[in-house]
């Protein structure tokens, strides 16, 4: 389906929104107007289908700025995002009860708050960034006190997966092949980074008395010094995330090998950030793009769009398309807030809504209860624009913190 709305058509004083859904709630609709004042926007703001309100900005919306990044619109959980690779096996070679593979990658990848307990196995995974890490610290010593042991805490956490909406799944596609999805991010040192600099960034724009119509919509303008230092933290919590990403997928095939028939991978691993700043060029100009609940879908690119615990998944090919900045959709997106959903449900919903599925059927993750999600084929259906559908995966076992 092509563009559903646009806010702002006939208003020259604020940006257009390119909105490719007509599933969007009020809350959202009124961040998206408050994004359109600002006078760092190129050309016009997209939304995409899995669309919701955030922090300051919404969620599922892809925002190019003209020399200036808005620290809160990239979030916390910097470089978030998704791996998945297939595996030579079939669905008919899977065991008939998968609890065993499920223990067994819940020991080996440490879940929620938990972390390696040994640093030495993780060192070599981060010395690729150990030294922009130091460099960090070194510039910004306040950081060292927003993280328990941060000399040893940041390199334990490498190949954790955190917890909320963070998950590992065993998928089976249209041709019965298995597939290993995860998806996670920057851990502790993307949190800490991601407050950091939103507070410095509200104080700077106080510092400079530029009127916001919300102080979570701060940014930092090109050219100065916290601006530099912004995108160097920037830089290394996205590769964290993505050397996180990695590590968890040989943790996991490492753990579940000895539990299935020999298997090699026949998919190379998918790899891609959903919330996330890149330097890209658009209409005509080089811009700092923010993707916040977006990912890149580039004419040819391979993508990964997972939908809630117990549906569907997909992976996508971009079409590239300019609307859209090349983006499209990360995810089916919420439809009801964590706390909704935990006054909503019951236990005995999510075990019907997960049935089939092993996983866990507690209290703990009823706020990740399917019914909390949008539709995820028909946030499928607002983006056959931007996507072209490679494989539709089916969760057979997920892993939630």
């Amino acid at each position: 389906m092509p563009i559903k709305q646009q806010l702002n058509a006939h208003n020259e004083n604020e940006a257009l929104v390119n909105i490719f859904t007509d599933d969007i709630d009020y809350g959202a609709l009124n961040q998206l107007k408050n994004m359109a004042k600002l006078d760092i926007i190129h050309q016009h703001i997209a939304v995409m289908p899995d669309v919701h309100a955030g922090i300051g900005a919404t969620v599922g919306t892809v925002i190019p700025t003209l020399d200036a990044i808005i620290p809160a619109a990239v979030g916390v959980d910097i470089g978030c995002g998704m791996n998945a690779l297939r595996l030579s096996l079939k669905a008919s070679q899977l065991p008939d009860h998968l609890r065993p593979i499920r223990d067994a990658i819940e020991r080996a990848v440490p879940v929620g708050a938990a972390a390696h307990k040994m640093i030495s196995a993780r060192e070599s995974a981060c010395r690729s960034i150990q030294g922009s890490v130091n460099e960090l610290f070194e510039r910004y010593p306040a950081l060292t006190k927003m993280m328990k042991q941060y000399q040893q805490t940041w390199i334990k956490q490498m190949g954790t997966l955190g917890s909320g909406n963070h998950f590992i799944e065993l998928c089976i596609d249209e041709s019965q092949d298995v597939w290993v999805m995860l998806h996670s991010g920057s851990r502790g040192l993307g949190n800490i980074i991601g407050r950091h600099f939103i507070q410095l960034a509200k104080k700077d724009m106080e510092r400079h008395q530029v009127q916001l119509p919300d102080r979570d919509l701060s940014y930092f303008n090109a050219g100065s010094r916290v601006f530099d230092d912004y995108v160097f933290a920037l830089n290394l919590a996205q590769e964290y995330a993505r050397i996180n990403r990695e590590e968890m997928m040989g943790l996991v095939l490492r753990a579940i090998a000895p539990l299935l028939p020999p298997f090699q991978v026949t998919q190379s691993a998918i790899n891609c950030h959903h919330n996330y700043v890149a330097r890209e060029h658009h209409y005509g100009r080089d811009v700092w793009l923010t993707r916040k609940g977006a990912i890149s879908a580039r004419a040819g690119e391979l993508g990964i769009i997972p939908g809630s615990m117990g549906a569907k998944s997909f992976i996508v090919e971009g079409k590239g398309s300019a609307e859209s900045f090349c983006s499209c959709s990360h995810g089916a997106g919420r439809r009801m807030s964590r706390s909704a959903a935990r006054k909503r449900f019951k236990r005995d919903d999510l075990m019907q809504q997960t049935r089939g599925v092993e996983c866990r059927k507690d209290n703990g993750v009823i706020d990740e209860i399917p019914a909390a999600y949008k539709d995820i084929d028909e946030v499928m259906q607002h983006q056959e624009d931007l996507v072209s559908i490679r494989h539709t995966l089916k969760q057979v076992l997920c892993v939630k913190g």
